[in-house]
């Protein structure tokens, strides 16, 4: 029996498999895009939302396959973001992961292209989960949540607020709102899709959904606080950069102590609303606690 460390590394190790798995060859005339798009998505990372949604799927009940794709769309399209969010025109950054980004490797009109290479290609490999399910009205709900996170009503659009006021002071429920779409989206869809996926009913779902928002919101304040008080060799990637960019945060808008109190609440909130669903969600309700407090 695995230990939660245990499981959380193998969980990650065969998410990194199932994304390696859907990956394009580097050869053609295209591939100079795809060998970005590869090192794009090779670099690293927590592989945080692919194993949340795995084990929703797996706590619901989902024992098949048509679940590999939707992990590995998810990477995909969480990674095309940061490639984007990377840029110069965005926040210049030079380093993730402790690797240059993308356009720091390869030019920014490469860059470009292997972000919106990496958002097509998530669509492609969601697709594939029609030729591995029984259930085909599962996975279609399933693409509906995927799609929905990600456009104007999901991440793109809490980004898109977040741009426009770049630079100028934001209140609290602006804040919310970039932070429920901009990171919240994403981690709320990997939750749903796995619970879809698995056979949750809408009861549970409304649970998943709601857990999904708390950790989402709680997990970007803690990156929040990070960016201020973590290490830039245990981060991979330069800190203080919120100041740099002059973006306020909820650390800067509430300071670090009650932005840690917002964390422990919303953490608990969200391990609350697991558990009302009766389902066993012991895994995942550690590993909001180990997200929430992490140090990197």
């Amino acid at each position: 029996m695995l230990n939660s460390e245990e499981k959380l590394r193998a969980l990650t190790a065969q998410a990194e498999e199932i994304i390696k798995s859907f990956l394009p060859a580097e050869e053609g005339e295209a591939a100079d895009l795809i060998r970005a798009m590869n090192y794009s998505i090779t670099a690293g990372g927590k592989r945080l939302r692919p194993v949340m949604m795995e084990e929703a799927y797996r706590m619901f009940g989902g024992s098949g396959e048509e679940i590999g794709p939707f992990m590995a769309a998810m990477e995909m399209i969480h990674t095309h973001s940061l490639v984007h969010d990377d840029l110069p025109a965005m926040d210049n950054d030079l380093y993730r992961r402790g690797k240059k980004t993308t356009h720091a490797q390869f030019g920014e009109a490469a860059a470009i292209l292997a972000g919106d290479g990496l958002l097509n290609l998530g669509y492609e490999t969601a697709l594939l989960a029609f030729d591995l399910t029984g259930d085909a009205q599962r996975v279609i709900r399933a693409l509906k949540i995927l799609a929905r996170s990600v456009g104007w009503d999901g991440m793109l659009g809490g980004q898109s607020v977040d741009v426009a006021l770049d630079g100028q002071e934001k209140d609290a429920e602006t804040l919310d709102y970039i932070y429920r779409k901009k990171t919240g989206a994403l981690i709320t869809a990997s939750l749903l899709i796995g619970a879809v996926l698995g056979g949750a009913d809408d009861a549970q779902l409304d649970k998943v959904r709601q857990a999904g928002a708390k950790i989402g919101m709680a997990f970007q304040i803690r990156d929040d606080i990070l960016d201020i008080t973590g290490d830039e060799a245990e981060l991979g990637k330069p800190v203080n950069s919120d100041s740099k960019n002059q973006k306020e945060t909820y650390a800067s808008l509430y300071g670090l102590e009650k932005s840690d109190e917002m964390v422990t609440a919303l953490t608990a909130q969200a391990k609350v609303l697991l558990k009302e669903t009766g389902a066993d969600c012991s895994f995942l309700c550690w590993l909001f606690d180990k997200l929430t407090s992490r140090s990197s």
